[in-house]
């Protein structure tokens, strides 16, 4: 299998010191979980990152070396606390410039008297796209796979809508993917734990999920089946004969 044939899988990196530091609570992950979901895709994995520059580049080259799909949140306004752009420059090896139609769009929402002091904001890695901006038209931009939007909400999620629909329409799979979940009654992971592992065996191509619950004096498991839906239907009725097989009480 080559590289070209392997589908990519999506990642977040939402980025400010104000996460890590509490003052602000992160809305961008479950939004972004959802955006996926209605598109029938999954996201793979999550960093939370500070403003420190050398973490923001080590992050960003390990990332830019895989094939995923990267959504990148804040960090590219125009304060000397905004350090994505540069971040993603030095990461790609890539010198920072201002994009000519940044410039334009610029001018074209705020004159010429208003773009001096704004173009640090569309100061990109050399060879960037752009990400259009709907609310202000101060673009984000992509490098690669990656795509560096605002951290305000309602900027960065019609970005975000924009990218999915106009460069991933291809990948889109609503309706084809099911979750299936079913919580058992008394009893514990151990006993459940080789069911699932002959699931996980037969079933490569499903999330098979376990979440364990003690709510005394009972214990609780919640099983998760996830994946194309012909291939959920035909692990849970499965599943289901064996947790009625076995006289396990279940919500189903």
């Amino acid at each position: 299998m080559t590289t070209a044939d392997v589908t990519p899988g999506f990642g977040v990196v939402i980025i400010g010191d104000e996460i890590l530091s509490g003052k602000r609570q992160d809305k961008h992950l479950a939004t972004t979980i959802g955006l996926l979901h209605a598109r029938g895709l999954e996201l793979s994995w999550a960093r939370y990152l500070g403003d420190d520059p050398a973490y923001l580049v080590r992050n960003l080259t390990e990332t830019m070396s895989g094939q995923d799909i990267v959504f990148s949140f804040g960090g590219i306004g125009g304060t000397p606390d905004d350090r994505t752009r540069q971040c993603a420059a030095e990461a790609a090896g890539l010198p920072l410039e201002p994009h000519p139609r940044g410039m334009e769009l610029l001018a074209e929402q705020f004159g010429a008297a208003g773009v001096t002091r704004r173009q640090r904001m569309v100061e990109f890695p050399r060879g960037a796209d752009l990400v259009p901006n709907p609310v202000n038209r101060v673009p984000g931009f992509s490098l690669k796979h990656h795509y560096f939007v605002p951290g305000f909400p309602n900027m960065a999620w019609p970005m975000i809508e924009w990218v999915l629909d106009t460069r991933y329409p291809h990948l889109h799979a609503a309706g084809q993917r099911r979750e299936q979940t079913v919580t058992v009654y008394g009893v514990r992971e151990s006993d459940m734990t080789p069911i699932l592992e002959d699931f996980i065996r037969r079933y490569p191509g499903l999330r098979v999920s376990c979440l364990p619950r003690w709510c005394p004096p009972d214990y609780e498991l919640e099983l998760g089946l996830r994946g194309a839906v012909h291939e959920v239907d035909r692990a849970w009725e499965e599943l289901r004969s064996v947790l009625q097989g076995r006289g396990w009480r279940h919500d189903h």
